[in-house]
């Protein structure tokens, strides 16, 4: 037997979400490469806030488990390339969403979703870093791969008190970027400058309607927020600059003009982090491993048990919480 968060949905359409003993036999079977995981740590994001208050329906079959990502240790496999006793790491892939995910002390996933924890990090520090900040790498990384390196100019980070944008500000500051950080949570400028950022700006600087095309700021933009955030972040973009886009905080609207983009030449890229090759998650893996001091680890997260995901769920969604919150799945206080 083993401790979930198990969701159910009523015949009312809500998500009603408990904690249960389940037992192994209830956990799904796929068709090739099954492997049996003893959970560690796992972590709670936006989307598993959304699951467990069910005020989006991101969860598209019910009974689930929710929890997009896990660390863990390799119990049994049927995959040849793990063995028990390995230590592993998975995110995406639909877990928490169409398939049981990580907000439990077992899951049984498949091998080719799993990633090796890298050398040098401990499974907690997976998780503080987990799918926030292995998405705030692959949207790094779509800068570097469109020519933004740390000499191009400011980059622009937004929601930046959250998990996607803590680890953003972190990563881009060790690698010598100039980093502007735009928050709602003033109280928050002293940790923010603490992960490495240059300037504080407020929210709502760019979350109100703008001009279709402002003053050209930004070499960079890694955003998480949306709607008109992400419209004004395109709009004051610098030629030929690349906006990497990976959340909807503020909304699924983007109200913009093609005019920062037939007249300054700005690439919008969307980033998806949930079915992303393997060998571009075991790079982004190893890059975190290398880019990422382990003091900003420890200022951005915080360590909770099972239970207490119940409370965190709605203030997540709210925006009440800072940085990456780690769930202990085998603390039951």
């Amino acid at each position: 037997m083993f401790k979930a968060i198990y969701l159910t949905q009523g015949e009312d359409g809500r998500t009603h979400a408990d904690m249960r003993d389940l037992e192994d036999a209830q956990l799904p079977l796929y068709d090739k490469g099954n492997v049996l995981v003893d959970i560690k740590y796992s972590t709670m994001n936006y989307k598993d806030g959304l699951a467990i208050t069910g005020r989006s329906p991101v969860v598209r079959s019910f009974p689930m488990v929710p929890g997009i990502d896990f660390c863990g240790v390799v119990a049994s496999s049927e995959d040849p390339e793990w063995k028990p006793g390995d230590k592993v790491i998975v995110n995406g892939w639909g877990i928490g969403e169409n398939h049981w995910g990580g907000l439990a002390q077992r899951a049984r996933v498949r091998g080719d979703w799993l990633v090796r924890l890298p050398e040098g990090m401990s499974m907690q520090d997976a998780m503080a870093i987990g799918t926030a900040g292995y998405t705030a790498m692959l949207c790094v990384r779509a800068l570097e791969n469109n020519d933004v390196g740390p000499d191009a100019g400011e980059v622009l980070v937004t929601g930046a008190s959250g998990g996607v944008g803590s680890i953003a500000v972190a990563v881009l500051a060790k690698l010598g970027y100039k980093v502007t950080a735009s928050t709602g949570r003033p109280a928050e400028s002293g940790y923010l400058r603490e992960l490495g950022a240059a300037e504080i700006i407020d929210r709502s600087t760019l979350s109100s309607p703008g001009k279709p095309l402002q003053k050209e700021r930004w070499a960079g933009v890694i955003d998480s927020v949306g709607s008109h955030t992400l419209a004004n972040a395109c709009a004051s973009t610098r030629y030929r600059g690349t906006v990497a886009a990976c959340g909807l905080a503020q909304g699924m609207d983007l109200p913009l003009t093609v005019a920062p983009f037939i007249l300054r030449g700005v690439k919008l890229i969307g980033i998806n982090s949930v079915l992303v090759p393997r060998d571009e998650r075991v790079d982004a893996w190893t890059r975190l491993a290398a880019d990422l001091r382990p003091d900003a680890l420890a200022s951005m997260s915080h360590t909770i048990g099972l239970p207490a995901v119940f409370d965190i769920a709605p203030d997540l969604l709210d925006g009440k919480v800072r940085g990456r919150t780690i769930v202990d799945v085998n603390r039951l206080e």
